[in-house]
């Protein structure tokens, strides 16, 4: 197994004003030294300060979601290269909820993941299936067609973390089985390692869906789970830093 340094991601969604900058400087000081990386994904108006915040300690800041182009008549939207301006490293490509809520398109967020690379920035592009296809036995096939889809030839392990969600446990409270969760992951791997060689050995496989410190422990024992992209667990450092905590034990 590739020495694949573990990363603890969160992301605040729709969540947050000045005064949640609190909870970084309560994580900086419960983590001073993570075992681990630690990444959180604020809303754009908060990647600026967050990233001042931050600044000398051991957490990364990144966006949400980047156009794919570098410029233009977008209005609302934020170019990757903004990102960066703003003191992001990373950003996340093709959450569930963008492409429900957006229509994004494997294609689209294999733009946008070209885009964050061209930018210098480390995308985490999110992957996974829905009830219904989970049900219908569809899973492989879709997570399949997704990271192929979503992945640009740029990928590699330095520029490009995975992020399986399966939609249906984001939010819910509901969580696949460890078995459910090490047959995508390391179906996964194969697949990275199929098309990017040593560099599909060395991206790192985040697993994410109704993550919190109660369970950390036992998924982060999954062969091939490098991590976890965190939801509302990540908006109180109280609540992150036992996830944090359980990764670094990992």
């Amino acid at each position: 197994m590739a020495n694949r340094r573990k990363l603890a991601a969160g992301n605040w969604k729709m969540n947050g004003t000045a005064a949640a900058l609190s909870e970084v400087q309560a994580l900086l000081a419960a983590h001073p030294a993570p075992g681990c990386d630690v990444l959180l994904c604020p809303p754009a108006t908060l990647v600026h300060r967050m990233a001042e915040a931050a600044k000398g300690g051991a957490l990364s800041v990144g966006g949400q979601d980047c156009h794919a182009a570098t410029s233009g008549a977008h209005t609302g939207d934020i170019a990757a290269d903004m990102l960066a301006d703003a003191g992001a490293s990373h950003v996340i490509t093709g959450h569930s909820e963008r492409r429900t809520d957006h229509g994004e398109t494997d294609e689209m967020v294999r733009a946008k993941t070209q885009a964050a690379h061209d930018a210098g920035l480390i995308a985490v592009v999110c992957i996974g299936e829905t009830l219904d296809q989970r049900e219908a036995g569809e899973t492989l096939a879709i997570c399949a067609a997704q990271l192929t889809g979503s992945l640009p030839d740029t990928a590699s392990a330095a520029n490009t973390v995975v992020a399986y969600e399966p939609v249906w446990a984001i939010g819910t409270g509901k969580v696949p089985t460890l078995d459910q969760i090490g047959e995508v992951h390391g179906f996964l791997r194969a697949e990275l390692e199929k098309r990017f060689g040593d560099n599909g050995t060395s991206m790192r496989l985040l697993y994410g869906g109704s993550v919190k410190a109660a369970n950390a422990a036992e998924i982060f024992a999954v062969p091939d789970v490098d991590g976890a992209l965190v939801g509302g667990a990540s908006l109180k450092a109280a609540d992150f830093s036992g996830i944090i905590s359980a990764l670094e034990k990992a």
